[in-house]
């Protein structure tokens, strides 16, 4: 575990797991009791739900079985496909899913020292700016001996189910994962930015330029650690996981396992005439229900690549929710991705050193005009320079600059309920270089945001050297 994670709840992990074994009882957690508080905030959607420790539900637990893989999670009775699809991403990543389960081998069971299993579990979440460790207990919801959420091919492989609970502790409970944003569950995974690109205007599709440009910058991430998630937008309810004549389903996260160029030919033929193909590989959350287009897993595309290429890209033929798209089929009918790049890691350390920093300050209605701190868009001009204001510069001739501005998450609290987030936004103002102090006076704006109502927004930008602020708003 880091130095840096601060346990949730002021529930410590090491402590509560030795008071259990000197006291030879199995944890149990007081602050996500094993009843329907912890399963619903708003209707109780499941009955006969009973909890059940591992050992009473299947044979030899393990938290893996044969290691970890994307194949291992598949959805259960919640709708979190885009956290499941965001596990998917996470489980092809060794040094990021051994951040979220820290320590694993001593968290697994052990056949040797069976005395020193506590029932307990701790899980490491990024959580607006810093590290939190999650505890809880190994007691899960099951009907009939079955588990009813996230659960793997395997009976006895728990990781996946475990790790749901835990984020679902984070969030309130497991009716809070209903409908949610891949984007965040992906941040929440690395303590990375993640990058929304709508694919909707079409341009993608027919503009050559602009999709071999996208692939690259899909390519880069992939290459350089960061996960990714795509989705097809649906326009209405009844449009929600409806499956198109295609296979692939509307209103549906999935997860981007793989991104290639893809050599054609077979031979030395191939070798040297270096024909390539831009592909994409996904996986459906609910293990099931592929894309049955060009280069789906029978087509005869296949005879196009040789058996050498076709094993380095691990190509089965087995109806498991993986597939390969090209690029252009994946812009086609695909309307959202959502990139999370990893900043400053060792994935990055041969390519560009990012300048990172992580700022806090609150929206804040005050009686006294001159203490507000909640001065509105733009478009209220008398008031919009009361809002928080950030201070950076860019020291070369031009860079590229990511910014994030995220909201503390209002989805759901036992008592309250599901609350909506606000809509929230951002501007860019060039100021003077030797300015230190708050701008009272307009200066000239640079850049803008979308404003949206989402934890998060994403906001990238080319800017010239100099010194700019960031005015986050409402």
């Amino acid at each position: 575990m880091f130095s840096s994670v601060k346990p949730f709840m002021n529930q410590q992990y090491y402590t509560l797991k030795k008071e259990c074994q000197k006291n030879k009882v199995l944890f149990e957690d007081p602050l996500f009791p094993p009843d329907n508080d912890s399963l619903f905030y708003r209707t109780q959607r499941v009955q006969g739900v009973q909890w059940k420790r591992p050992k009473e539900f299947c044979d030899d637990p393990r938290l893996f079985v044969d290691g970890i893989s994307s194949h291992d999670l598949h959805q259960g009775q919640v709708g979190n496909c885009w956290f499941v699809a965001a596990c998917s991403s996470l489980a092809s990543r060794e040094a990021l899913w051994q951040k979220v389960i820290p320590n694993w081998k001593e968290q697994e069971w052990s056949t040797e020292k069976p005395e020193n299993y506590a029932g307990i579990f701790h899980f490491n979440f990024w959580r607006f700016g810093e590290w939190v460790d999650v505890v809880i207990d190994d007691r899960l919801p099951t009907i009939n001996n079955q588990l009813i959420y996230c659960h793997s091919n395997e009976k006895n492989e728990l990781w996946c189910a475990l790790v749901e609970k835990a984020y679902a502790k984070l969030a309130g409970c497991y009716e809070a994962l209903d409908g949610g944003n891949t984007a965040d569950a992906l941040v929440d995974f690395t303590g990375g930015v993640s990058e929304p690109v709508e694919l909707l205007e079409g341009q993608y599709s027919t503009d050559v330029n602009e999709r071999n440009e996208l692939f690259e910058r899909v390519l880069k991430v992939h290459n350089r650690g960061g996960l990714i998630s795509c989705s097809i937008k649906a326009t209405t309810v009844a449009d929600m996981e409806a499956r198109l004549s295609c296979g692939l389903v509307k209103g549906h996260a999935y997860a981007v396992t793989d991104v290639r160029k893809v050599r054609l030919g077979h031979g030395l033929l191939a070798f040297f005439k270096s024909e390539k193909l831009d592909m994409i590989r996904m996986r459906n959350p609910w293990g099931e229900r592929e894309w049955n287009g060009p280069w789906s897993d029978s087509s005869e595309e296949w005879q196009k690549v040789s058996k050498s290429e076709r094993e380095k890209l691990g190509v089965t033929v087995e109806d498991d929710g993986e597939f390969w798209m090209t690029f252009e089929d994946f812009c086609k009918y695909y309307t959202d991705i959502i990139m999370c790049r990893l900043i400053n890691t060792s994935y990055l350390s041969i390519h560009k050193t990012w300048e990172e920093a992580v700022l806090r300050s609150s929206w804040i209605r005050h009686e006294d005009p001159l203490k507000n701190r909640s001065g509105g868009c733009l478009n209220n001009k008398t008031t919009f320079l009361q809002n928080p204001q950030f201070v950076f510069d860019v020291k070369k001739p031009e860079d590229e600059i990511l910014v994030c501005l995220q909201q503390k998450t209002k989805r759901t609290t036992r008592k309250d309920g599901k609350a909506e987030n606000l809509a929230i936004g951002l501007d860019v103002l060039r100021v003077e270089l030797n300015r230190k102090y708050r701008m009272h006076t307009l200066q000239p704006k640079v850049a803008s945001s979308v404003y949206i109502n989402s934890r998060s927004v994403f906001f990238r930008s080319e800017l010239k050297e100099g010194r700019y602020v960031i005015i986050p708003t409402t």
